[in-house]
């Protein structure tokens, strides 16, 4: 029987909830998500920044596939020493095959004490893979044979489910996911065999809609993070809020971009009563402050 999303998730405004309480006084909780992806270059890529000349999906797509690949033999290495001058640590949602084809990103991120995330097993909607329990299997195996542990959150490539998404996961094992952006503290989604909380996600402050999409300038992705940021700040006097910053290395890792990157985590450290967290540190506070 499909589940809607209604049948998941029962309406809740935000004002009529009991208070949450970071550790520590804390009023707002900070999650920097990097996504690394491979793409393969024998299919459409997922994204394009050029067009061909006589249009349709050339392939290979040389342009296009060689603009993703940028991201991660270069601007990664540029955001990597971002976190590491600001000493925080981010979480990757990464593809289970990237962790191979892209192991010295995978190695970086395991040194400096990251969580991964699935994040399908390659950049495909989930909606089309051939079987999305397998791609779930083999994304959860490739993070845990690398890591040594299973991973606890998934985020779909693209944001994309089945019906069956949430109740596959929480059947695989998985604490949380992130694709459900409906809001600005984690919710408890139901599922065929108990529950998963969405930790919250966002597509506003998030590379891809700002600079692909809406087609802004670079400065776009500072101020609206930190128009964000100072919003959420004011909206956590009484009860705590999460708040999620979204980047590719091969778009904020252009050089270009980077400074606006910096700049807005700059400002978020800056403030007193902030805590950057990973999501598995989000969840675990969530479920044990949250009340049934």
């Amino acid at each position: 029987m499909i589940m809607l999303p209604t049948d998941r998730l029962p309406y809740s405004p935000i004002a009529d909830r009991p208070s949450l309480q970071l550790p520590g006084g804390a009023r707002l909780a900070v999650w920097v998500i990097v996504n690394v992806e491979e793409w393969d270059p024998r299919e459409t890529m997922p994204r394009t920044v050029l067009t061909p000349p006589a249009g349709g999906s050339p392939s290979p797509d040389i342009p296009n596939w060689a603009w993703h690949e940028y991201g991660n033999r270069v601007g990664f290495w540029r955001m990597l020493e971002v976190f590491d001058t600001l000493r925080i640590k981010a979480v990757l949602a990464i593809n289970g095959s990237a962790i191979a084809s892209y192991e010295p990103i995978a190695r970086a991120a395991r040194e400096r004490g990251w969580e991964f995330i699935g994040h399908g097993f390659t950049q495909k909607n989930m909606q089309k893979v051939a079987n999305e329990r397998e791609d779930i299997v083999k994304t959860t195996k490739a993070i845990a044979d690398y890591v040594g542990r299973r991973p606890r959150g998934w985020l779909g490539p693209g944001l994309t489910e089945t019906w069956e998404t949430p109740d596959i996961l929480a059947e695989e094992g998985y604490d949380y996911v992130c694709d459900w952006v409906l809001d600005d503290q984690p919710v408890t989604l139901k599922t065929r065999q108990g529950s998963i909380v969405n930790i919250p996600y966002t597509q506003e402050c998030n590379d891809v809609a700002m600079m692909l999409i809406q087609h802004h300038k670079a400065s776009e992705y500072r101020d609206r993070a930190i128009d964000q940021f100072e919003q959420l700040y004011a909206d956590s006097s009484s009860s705590a809020r999460v708040m999620a910053l979204v980047v590719h290395p091969y778009i904020m890792g252009a050089p270009h971009r980077l400074r606006y990157f910096r700049e807005a985590l700059e400002h978020i450290a800056a403030r007193d009563g902030v805590l950057f967290r990973t999501g598995e540190e989000i969840h675990d506070w969530y479920r044990a402050t949250a009340r049934p």
